[in-house]
């Protein structure tokens, strides 16, 4: 059950890189992919400590480029927070601000271990796994909005 205490926010990309280069990079100071286009950033607040974040933009689904749809990206909790309900209320944020603005499909290239989270919320697996040479396997998932 997520800490009442939490707060859950709109913020920028700037605000939420450093949290995602940790758990997405590996502490590497890369270029994070996407900053740089039009995106809803949600971060979870524990106190002023940023436990979780990820974010959504339009982007086209590449097996159906006709339909509404929104790209999930970024997902991330910090270390101390993780298996309390973070993603989930970071997930769920981003879903209600996807539904808010058209709907439609939300899609994500999911790395492997995050799978039976990403299930838990109602997205599928599309095709087969591949790995990405620089952060590891993933598989395309998506759902309904």
């Amino acid at each position: 059950m997520p800490d009442p205490s939490w707060q859950v926010r709109e913020v920028t990309a700037a605000e939420t890189a450093e949290l995602r280069r940790q758990v997405l990079r590996g502490g590497r100071p890369v270029e994070l992919p996407g900053d740089a286009d039009p995106a809803f950033h949600v971060g979870v607040f524990d106190g002023d400590k940023l436990v979780g974040t990820g974010n959504v933009r339009v982007d086209p689904a590449p097996w159906a480029p006709g339909a509404p749809a929104w790209r999930l990206r970024g997902m991330a909790t910090a270390p101390s927070h993780r298996g309390q309900g973070v993603g989930a209320v970071v997930l769920d944020a981003l879903m209600a601000q996807a539904r808010a603005h058209g709907g439609g499909l939300l899609w994500c290239n999911a790395r492997t271990p995050a799978r039976t989270f990403y299930e838990r919320a109602g997205l599928v697996t599309r095709g087969e796994p591949w790995v990405d040479p620089e952060i590891g396997p993933h598989v395309v998932m998506w759902r309904d909005l």
